[in-house]
């Protein structure tokens, strides 16, 4: 089969929708399918051979982040061409209400069109601004997928259809089989010792950074050899500036790190924490830390609670409470028969999760839809955007 897929966020900053699409891609390349990836990038970036540029990304507020994507007339050909020449069998989307190249690809496809929604926003100004365009979008999807139960709601309750569930893969093997960083994650001692991580955006409210600061800054005060070790962008002197003097040595951040450098630190910590407090749809960090055998301790968001199996999988904490966090990790500490089972549930749960399960559930949907359209060709008249 010969897939298309566009990713609308740029593949010059790290994220979940581009690692979703770059694993998705490899896994239907490792089962024999022939894939072409559009995505914003560039030009002089280092590239997957199976993606392809569609020019630089600039920056646009989304979902209370910053995503970088890219939109015009100068993007409307580059999207037109791709699909042109790789006379695909299937197009796959990603994201396609976002204003970048998933839309112009959906707008500007005549075969069937598969597409993936990563998030639970209902409602943005700049959604409500494009309004009749994004409904003559969502005519011309075939099928619809979501990554999590509360994505595929919000497609039944505010987008006039329904989606398969489909999760985030990970590549297990990846995580299972990751060296730890030199020197972690060290001793565990019962009341003494232990090693914390954290991957993620420390400077974004709804990642909940500060829930898990007070509660390693209240823990240490009598656990003198405990640790954190922090991951993701950042000023390091914003990081260290929230914790007292005589602590900020028991903190190691590493900054932006690559994905098998992803792999190695969720391998070197005791208990991975995801302190996150809104706007999740799924938790893929928490599938990558269980495929690194690691145990998770996350805050009972819906999301979370469905990744980690209602708590069979992890510990749930109440969100935003850095009391509840720090007795949590308390006990966890202190149980290592406790984090042994935790992990061996995690073991099971991520098998489903790994990516030729997940690849294959994909290609279903591909096959329905190829069926659903019987070699029609949409009409693609449409004007606006180039």
């Amino acid at each position: 089969m010969r897939i298309g897929i566009v990713c609308p966020y740029s593949f010059d900053v790290p994220g979940g929708v581009q690692n979703h699409v770059v694993d998705l891609a490899e896994a239907l390349i490792a089962l024999g399918h022939e894939v072409s990836v559009l995505a914003p990038a560039d030009e002089d970036s280092p590239l997957p051979e199976y993606v392809v540029s569609a020019g630089r990304a600039v920056p646009l507020p989304y979902n209370g982040s910053v995503a970088r994507i890219a939109f015009g007339p100068v993007s409307t050909a580059r999207v037109r061409r791709w699909i042109t020449n790789g006379d695909f069998d299937v197009l796959h989307v990603h994201e396609p209400l976002t204003l970048s190249l998933s839309l112009l690809a959906v707008l500007s496809a005549r075969g069937p069109v598969v597409a993936t929604f990563h998030t639970a926003m209902t409602r943005s100004r700049v959604l409500a601004a494009a309004q009749g365009v994004l409904q003559i979008v969502l005519e011309r999807i075939t099928a619809r997928i979501a990554v999590s139960a509360l994505a595929r709601k919000v497609q039944v309750e505010h987008m006039d259809g329904g989606a398969v569930e489909i999760p985030n893969g990970v590549a297990v093997a990846k995580f299972a089989d990751a060296e730890p960083l030199p020197g972690w994650p060290g001793e565990c001692a019962v009341g003494t010792g232990g090693t914390l991580g954290f991957l993620g955006r420390f400077t974004e409210a709804r990642k909940g950074f500060p829930v898990l600061r007070d509660a390693f800054v209240e823990l240490a005060a009598t656990r003198p050899g405990l640790r954190l070790l922090v991951a993701g962008p950042g000023d390091s002197d914003d990081l260290y500036d929230q914790f007292p003097a005589d602590l900020r040595e028991r903190v190691t951040f590493l900054g932006l790190v690559s994905e098998p450098d992803k792999a190695r630190m969720l391998r070197s910590v005791h208990l991975y924490v995801a302190p996150n407090t809104g706007g999740e749809s799924f938790g893929m960090i928490l599938t990558e830390a269980l495929a690194a055998g690691t145990t998770v301790v996350a805050s009972d968001l819906d999301a979370f609670r469905r990744v980690l199996d209602g708590g069979r999988a992890g510990r749930l904490f109440r969100t935003g409470d850095p009391v509840g966090l720090r007795d949590a990790l308390t006990e966890l500490l202190d149980d290592p028969t406790g984090r042994a089972t935790l992990s061996a549930c995690g073991d099971q749960v991520v098998a489903n999760f790994d990516w030729p399960v997940v690849a294959r559930r994909v290609l279903e949907v591909y096959a329905a839809a190829i069926e659903a359209t019987d070699g029609r060709v949409i009409d693609q008249e449409w004007v606006g955007l180039g």
